[in-house]
């Protein structure tokens, strides 16, 4: 991933986590926690998974240990209190990109996934990653709107 991409990126991470907490938070009451049937149980089940994976990926940029066993952990249970972290994190990988360089970017940093095993990737494809990680998991919110009924925020990258 070149420079320019890799802002792009984390500005479009920003605008479509901005529109898809704001949708959010005009759904009716309860909406955003009533338990559905998909992996994380809920709305606020899965903008948790997208800031759990964040922060996985944050300490491997880091070279930290980032503590998780799992995915599904619940970090905020409010929606409030979530994107406020959420809009943090946000901030980090915006300034994050603004620190990097050609050569940073195209740096290979070794880790483990959470399950353990080995991996490797360069930074700039752990920031697509990221970005393309949180942009699927909108995806299957904007797919519960439709349980609510409710329109759904679309985040297409135009």
């Amino acid at each position: 991933m070149d420079l320019s991409t890799s802002r792009l990126m984390a500005g479009y991470r920003i605008w479509a986590d901005d529109l898809t907490y704001r949708s959010v938070s005009a759904l009716p009451d309860g909406e955003a926690h009533r338990q559905r049937r998909t992996l994380f149980g809920s709305i606020i089940g899965t903008l948790n998974h997208n800031l759990v994976v964040d922060r996985i990926w944050q300490a491997h940029l880091l070279g930290e240990e980032h503590g998780f066993t799992g995915r599904k952990a619940i970090l905020h249970d409010t929606l409030d209190a979530l994107w406020s972290a959420q809009r943090a994190m946000n901030r980090w990988w915006e300034e994050w990109s603004e620190a990097q360089t050609a050569a940073s970017l195209a740096e290979v940093v070794q880790f483990r996934f959470v399950n353990g095993e080995p991996g490797a990737m360069t930074r700039g494809e752990m920031h697509l990653h990221v970005v393309t990680h949180a942009t699927y998991h909108r995806g299957w919110i904007a797919e519960m709107f439709f349980e609510i009924p409710a329109e759904n925020p679309t985040t297409d990258l135009p």
